[in-house]
């Protein structure tokens, strides 16, 4: 009986699923309709579309976008604080600093908790974890009242130093279950993120709360939907760094799941890096409301130790992705004189005014109908048919306000909305000393495909690269990570100062610790593997880099104290252009990441056919010029051939257009190439 490993990721409109199947080594992708009541119908249904038998799933991941929902539309739980005396404003406070320079009207983001619902209870640690004064139980059995009182739903625990020493958090967690009962959900800050600076770890602690119990029921309910259809293997599930974990364990780690499903895509890069040979790669994901760029840096996904949510701070590692409101829905108007293009959207519905659900505005997608870039009787796999007719009414309003054709209007909105994201990709390359035309760019999304070589010319890039199952290639790229858990230790010595047996000592307990969490979920020991870094940062400085040190620590490498500062400064000089070889650093956390191999997907070439001949030759503008251009389904074009732009290349979930003055390259697997006419043979990245 055939096997397969099975991805489910969710969408506004859609619910991917792919599925690899382990004895032929190939893939199939499908899709149903999300439920937005109850996600888990639309996550079953879709991989019903891939599977018939469920008890043939060998292995299967899902990114889940239920806890970030509930954060961005602010229905997640009513969250009672814990803090130690004296710092119950410390999550009030935040941070002095503006995060929008020349933002004349910056307001700091509204706390998920107001001071009234933070209880301060008495006991102190001192900054290594040593007691100062006895925690106060008569303080949290007065918080447990509190919470029955006050319809809370939810509780975070923050506590001053509690990364040094969990002890009062541990203790706090078991009176409030005796006075409670076992199913209060509770979040320890310590065990979210042991690391120092007091306001993001409560924030972690508090966004964990605010959303885990959402997390908590769907993962449940999915779970048993899922075994109930047949499925005897566990769920696993997307985490924001780019690993997994069970859905047992990710139950007890939820904030880790809140950036999962952008995240899935990157983690497709890293394998299409890996198959390409391309190993530096620029992923844009365009859909029908946003636009997300992820950067691959010699075949490893861009990943931080903290990140920001809506302004709130989050203490986790997490794979770097910037997003802005830009996609195939977005509206285009006109405002202050000159053209707009989102981040407003017309969404799923109406939707573009090509939709013919009653849509007026014109959208990107109606500029690309317009330009004749869309096969009408084939989008979304011919679901509906597009109303061209209704584009051109669209554009022809909006036009006469510019005193433009409906055909001028369309082509200025796609190059208003591909300057908009080639300046969202400088964000995360130009801004931080990256030089894109080192990269090839990988488009995919139902609608990057079609504006990819087009974002490439804007940055001088040669290559763009389409994988398969474009529209799907978040599930896709779920199938290819793997187990994945990471812990952190304070650690605040000068590098002169530092004792090498202490480093060691920590490295050993935290790869212990990983060692064991991995192995619990069904990892053997032989399958682990463990990466140790630390945060160093000149002294002075308020913020750190982290240094990798090794799968052992530096402590076992002769000479680590130079290596360590030499690796600091190149760090130092590549992030911010500067370095000073002469000044000297210091250490604040040891960090250990753990990776559990549970297999994953070996694709088989294609087998070779004949290139079939062109659906049809259209019409398609190309900025000022409208050439004859060759309409071709992807399914028909032959493995390891090319062909000549321009071309218009159509599939179920996505469009791919390739303009004059570049050529398509498909190689052995099926993935489209677009270079250059005089791009040679290999591609500008490697």
């Amino acid at each position: 009986m055939n096997r397969y490993r099975v991805a489910m990721d969710v969408g506004g409109t859609f619910t991917d699923a792919v599925a690899y199947d382990e004895t032929t080594g190939q893939y199939s992708a499908g899709k149903a309709s999300t439920t937005p009541g109850k996600l888990s119908v639309g996550v079953r249904r879709a991989m019903r579309t891939v599977v018939d038998d469920l008890s043939a799933v060998s292995f299967a991941v899902h990114g889940t976008t239920q806890g970030l929902n509930a954060f961005l539309q602010r229905r997640g739980e009513k969250v009672l604080l814990i803090a130690s005396a004296g710092a119950g404003d410390v999550y009030q406070i935040a941070r002095g600093n503006r995060t929008e320079m020349y933002e004349l009207q910056y307001r700091k983001p509204q706390p998920l908790v107001s001071r009234s619902d933070t209880v301060e209870v008495r006991g102190r640690l001192d900054p290594r974890g040593h007691e100062v004064d006895p925690l106060c139980e008569d303080n949290v059995v007065a918080a447990a009242r509190r919470y029955q009182d006050g319809s809370y739903t939810s509780i975070a625990v923050a506590l001053l130093f509690s990364y040094e020493c969990p002890d009062h958090e541990l203790r706090v967690q078991e009176v409030l279950l005796d006075e409670l009962g076992a199913d209060v959900p509770i979040s320890l800050s310590h065990r979210l993120a042991r690391e120092w600076r007091e306001y993001e770890r409560t924030s972690t602690a508090v966004l964990d709360a605010y959303t885990a119990p959402i997390v908590r029921t769907y993962l449940a309910e999915l779970s048993e939907g899922l075994q109930a259809d047949g499925m005897d293997v566990p769920l696993h599930i997307m985490q924001s760094s780019g690993g997994i974990i069970t859905a047992r364990a990710a139950q007890d780690h939820t904030v880790q799941t809140l950036l999962s499903g952008p995240v899935g895509g990157a983690m497709g890069g890293v394998s299409l890096a890996r198959l390409t040979g391309n190993r530096n790669l620029i992923c844009v994901d365009m859909g029908g409301t946003s636009f997300d760029v992820s950067l691959i840096v010699d075949g490893e996904a861009d990943v931080s130790t903290e990140a920001s949510l809506e302004g709130f701070p989050l203490l986790m590692p997490v794979v770097n992705i910037h997003t802005i409101g830009a996609g195939g829905g977005s509206v285009a108007y006109r405002e202050g004189g000159g053209l707009r293009v989102g981040p407003r959207s017309a969404g799923a519905s109406p939707g573009p005014a090509c939709y013919g659900r009653g849509g007026t505005e014109p959208t990107v997608t109606d500029a690309n109908v317009a330009l004749g870039r869309v096969d009408p009787g084939a989008f979304a796999g011919g679901e509906f048919a597009l109303d061209v007719d209704a584009s051109h009414r669209a554009l022809k309003t909006l036009g006469a306000e510019f005193g433009l054709e409906p055909a001028e209007m369309a082509q200025g909105i796609v190059d208003v909305v591909n300057a908009k994201m080639a300046q969202a990709i400088r964000t995360l390359t130009v801004e931080k000393g990256i030089e894109p035309r080192d990269f090839a760019l990988v488009a995919f999304g139902g609608a990057g495909p079609m504006h990819g070589v087009f974002l490439a010319e804007e940055l001088g890039i040669d290559r763009m690269v389409v994988p398969r199952f474009p529209g799907a290639f978040s599930a896709w790229g779920m199938l290819e990570t793997q187990l994945r858990r990471d812990t952190a230790r304070g650690f605040p010595f000068p590098h002169i100062a530092a004792d090498l047996g202490d480093l060691q000592q920590l490295f050993d307990e935290m790869g212990a610790e990983i060692r064991s969490q991995i192995e619990s979920e069904g990892v053997d020991t032989g399958s682990v593997v463990l990466h140790h870094a630390i945060d160093a940062r000149y002294i002075g400085q308020e913020y750190t880099l982290t240094i990798p040190a090794g799968a052992q620590g530096v402590v076992q490498v002769s000479g680590w104290r130079n290596q360590i500062k030499a690796a600091f400064d190149a760090a130092h000089h590549g992030r911010f252009g500067h370095s000073n070889s002469d000044a000297p650093i210091e250490f604040t956390i040891a960090r250990t990441t753990g990776f559990g191999d549970l297999g994953r997907a070996a694709p088989k070439p294609l087998e070779s056919r004949s290139p079939a001949d062109p659906v049809e030759i259209r019409p398609v503008r190309f900025g000022n010029a409208v050439c004859d251009t060759p309409l071709l389904r992807r399914d028909d074009l032959a493995p390891s051939s090319e062909r000549v732009g321009p071309l218009v290349i159509s599939e179920p979930t996505a469009t791919t257009v390739i303009p004059p003055a570049w050529r398509l390259e498909v190689d052995g697997f099926g993935i489209l190439s677009a270079l250059r006419h005089d791009q040679p043979e290999g591609g500008a990245s490697s």
